[in-house]
């Protein structure tokens, strides 16, 4: 009877553990900054307020911590900063503590500040500090999740001792946006994460089955009369650049400045004067046999930093801005392209973007970008030409995003591009709203787009909307929703839309765990349908249904799986690249499986294993690939990951090519090989060698004779080969080759030194059934494009400024 007794109430107390009011903490300003050292033994931390009993939220809810694992952290402020100190109890030898370059969790233990400012439950400010010293923080909310491509300037410091870890941390106004009031009350959180079993522990209790994070913040009280900061800083950079190819060599200096400016306590300037992107990352390059564009992650940190609002409805693809030209070139008779670039140069961009307390967002963004010309040449003359393919271009984004109930919003965008002369203009407009209940127990997302683009011939208006509804706490979820989009609704001058012309259908349905059971921490299964029509003409296209697993076990390895079949006929509208015609294909059945060891050891790896297969009269198409990738940590300071893969596809069929009356199609047999290697060595928080390297090769190599595409979209086999049909030869032998090593020196807080070495290779024929050693001679046969650049850039923040030339003038 005793035992029911503690269990009810033990059930009573962890029940009511989630339900109780948020904690707060009472801070006091202190008149002397503590030194950021990791040493507690500054004055300010002698009678501050504690934050203590932490709380597990993963894998477990509700376990409190032990006193050999406690948490007790300090909190003060003056009028340049927020300070905090933290005593991380626990054994020195279980500290996990990996160097890593910035942003880079790695295999570290981490302590993790969290503020926002407005106290809204959406828009938190992230800080994190690794037991190896190193630093991470990050924008965060319920539409982006969190976004580390954002950087702020701050300072920390970390110190191992006897009993665990110590952290210090000096968070200037600077950083947060906050509203100019005599008394502040902020909302905080305040995480640790042990690595050696992924546990983590907040300050105030967080309940992972429903709701963002956010809304489980504590409160931070005691702030008075600060004002924000002048956000002035200024980011000057100066970069030289050798580029070497097929003997040529060329020499570039470049100078510019990245600035950031406070509007106001909540609006923020970014502005990239002169911009530099020679040290951004290699795209990784595919074979593309497909009928839509390939595309590529961006990797310019103006375009990735501080770009949530501008995201709203997914109408902003940054690649756009400073992808390649968009116009053609008309050439006379005996005259080729001798050059076309397949960049256009931004000449510069800004963002202006922030948030009140009462929740409403603003921003605007705008790029122009110069005037770019392809070169032409006569073949009998010599004389050469230059014929403008993309003019002089303005890129701009409006958005305006309500926030209300700390988990919903309703936003409108615009997006806008405008071309010098007759080149095509497009606007695109949304309105968007995602609304959760109060409780955080369903969410509704409603979408309306509308695109006007502007021609020569005239305005194409098209549409698109979307509609979903779904439940999202407990451990039965759901989801419903319908997305369409007419035949003209058009983004992809700023946006990125593969196609268009749908009216799809989905139902999704899922079981997930949230705290550990038997050998799981947790697990997922999923299962979906959708059925898929086109809007113009309403027509029956496909339909696909599937079920998906995936888990980690105690151990702290991950596995799953999925299952996907199309049944009956399936209508391809696009793959034919010819307007209103289609390829059926039937009855397609894929697979796959992945695991995932535990990175904690010091050898880990990732494998994935999957095939698909066709049950379509006459056809024996078969395709499987598989990946390995092993992981090596030697110790905390090198770290290497190596990934190879395979991707065979026996007997695929697909289109190859166009006669001036038939759309032919061929039966190939592909296979894909890549090869990749990325490692760095970190010499300690601020220096960090780094290298990354991928060899990607892939064959096409089709049979001899050719499949015509009939009005029905079946293919009809002949005895004409594609030489008989007058057509170019079809096979493909397509590999490249991407090295990258580069050396980065933060010498100053936030100010880098970086150096990088790169060699590229492309080679592109018809030699299909050369074999994989072969075609590696064949790309070291083409000529090597060798880059070496050195780059400093500077961070200035303008009050430290004025405060030297003060004391100057007091002197």
């Amino acid at each position: 009877m005793r035992n029911q007794v503690f269990l009810l109430l033990f059930t009573f107390f962890c029940c009511s553990l989630f339900s109780q009011q948020k904690k707060s903490l009472n801070i006091k300003r202190t008149e002397v900054a503590p030194k950021i050292d990791g040493i507690l033994d500054d004055t300010v931390w002698q009678d501050a307020e504690e934050a203590k009993d932490f709380i597990q939220f993963r894998p477990e809810m509700g376990i409190t911590e032990t006193p050999e694992t406690r948490t007790v952290v300090k909190i003060s402020y003056d009028n340049d900063a927020i300070y905090v100190g933290a005593y991380l109890y626990d054994d020195p030898s279980k500290i996990m503590r990996q160097f890593t370059s910035r942003d880079n969790f790695g295999q570290s233990d981490f302590f993790g500040f969290v503020l926002n400012p407005n106290n809204d439950g959406q828009n938190n400010t992230e800080f994190f500090v690794f037991s190896s010293g190193t630093q991470a923080d990050a924008l965060e909310s319920p539409s982006i999740g969190e976004d580390f491509g954002w950087n702020a300037v701050w300072d920390s410091a970390v110190k191992i001792v006897d009993d665990g870890w110590i952290v210090e941390m000096k968070i200037p106004y600077r950083t947060l946006r906050f509203s100019n009031q005599e008394v502040q009350t902020w909302g905080m959180q305040i995480h640790r994460h042990f690595r050696r079993d992924r546990s983590q522990y907040t300050w105030n209790p967080i309940d992972v089955t429903k709701g963002n994070v956010g809304i489980y913040n504590g409160e931070l009280k005691g702030i008075e009369n600060i004002e924000p900061p002048t956000r002035l800083t200024f980011y000057p950079f100066v970069s030289g650049v050798v580029n070497s190819f097929d003997g040529d060599t060329e020499t570039q200096f470049n100078a510019g400045m990245d600035v950031k400016y406070g509007i106001t306590e909540n609006f923020t300037l970014d502005a990239t004067l002169i911009p530099d992107f020679s040290q951004a990352g290699f795209d990784r390059v595919v074979l593309n046999l497909g009928p839509f564009e390939q595309t590529f992650s961006e990797q310019r940190q103006f375009f990735t930093e501080g770009v949530d609002l501008f995201t709203k409805g997914g109408l902003f693809f940054s690649r756009r801005v400073g992808n390649g030209p968009t116009g053609s070139v008309e050439l006379d008779v005996n005259e080729e392209i001798t050059d076309f670039p397949n960049a256009v140069k931004v000449l510069n961009a800004i963002k202006v973007s922030g948030r009140t307390k009462n929740g409403l967002g603003a921003g605007i963004f705008n790029s122009i970008t110069e005037k770019t010309y392809a070169t032409i040449e006569n073949t009998e003359t010599g004389e050469r030409r230059k014929e403008l393919v993309e003019p002089f271009t303005n890129y701009n984004i409006l958005v305006v995003d309500q926030q209300f109930n700390q988990n919903s919003s309703v936003s409108i965008i615009n997006t806008n591009v405008m071309r010098e002369g007759s080149f095509r203009d497009a606007n695109v407009t949304g309105v968007l709203a995602d609304l959760t209940t109060k409780k955080n127990t369903y969410n509704l997302v409603v979408e309306a787009k509308m695109s006007n683009i502007n021609k020569e011939s005239g305005t194409e208006t098209g549409y698109s909307y979307e509609l979903e509804f779904a439940k999202v706490y407990g451990n039965w979820q759901y989801w419903i929703g319908h997305e369409y989009a007419d035949d003209d609704y058009d983004i992809n001058d700023l946006g990125l839309q593969f196609r268009n012309n749908f009216s799809n259908f989905g139902v999704e349905g899922s079981y997930r765990t949230f705290e550990p059971t038997g050998k799981f921490n947790r697990y997922n299964i999923n299962a979906w349908i959708n059925y898929s029509r086109l809007a113009n003409p309403s027509t029956y296209t496909g339909t696909n249904l599937g079920i998906a697993f995936s888990g980690q076990l105690k151990i702290i390895d991950g596995f799953g799986g999925n299952l996907g079949f199309q049944p009956g006929k399936q209508y391809d509208y696009f793959e034919p690249r010819v307007e209103g015609r289609y390829f059926i294909y039937e009855d397609r059945l894929n697979g796959n499986f992945w695991y995932s060891s535990n990175y904690n050891k010091k050898f880990a790896f990732d494998a994935n294993v999957g095939g698909a297969t066709f049950f379509e009269k006459d056809r024996e198409t078969t395709n499987i690939w598989y990946s390995v990738s092993p992981r090596f940590r030697f110790n905390d300071k090198m770290f290497i990951v190596y990934s190879f893969s395979i991707d065979d596809y026996k007997k695929d069929r697909g289109y190859a090519d166009m006669t001036d009356t038939e759309i032919v199609f061929g039966q190939r047999d592909r296979f894909t090989m890549v090869n990749s290697l990325s490692g760095n060595y970190s010499f300690n928080p601020f220096h960090t060698l780094g290298l990354t390297f991928r060899n990607y090769w892939s064959t096409v190599d089709y049979e001899d004779n050719i499949y015509l595409l009939q009005e029905d979209g079946r293919l009809q086999k002949t005895q004409t080969s594609f030489e008989d049909a007058g057509l170019s030869d079809p096979n493909i032998n397509f590999s490249t080759w991407n090295l990258d090593l580069s050396y980065s020196w933060q010498f100053a807080p936030g100010s880098f030194l970086t150096a990088l070495y790169r060699n590229q290779l492309f080679n592109y024929d018809s030699a299909s059934k050369a074999s994989y050693i072969d075609s590696l001679d064949r790309l070291f046969e083409q000529p090597i494009s060798n880059t070496f650049s050195l780059k400093i850039q500077y961070f200035i923040d303008y009050n430290n400024v004025k405060k030297i030339f003060r004391k100057k003038s007091d002197s």
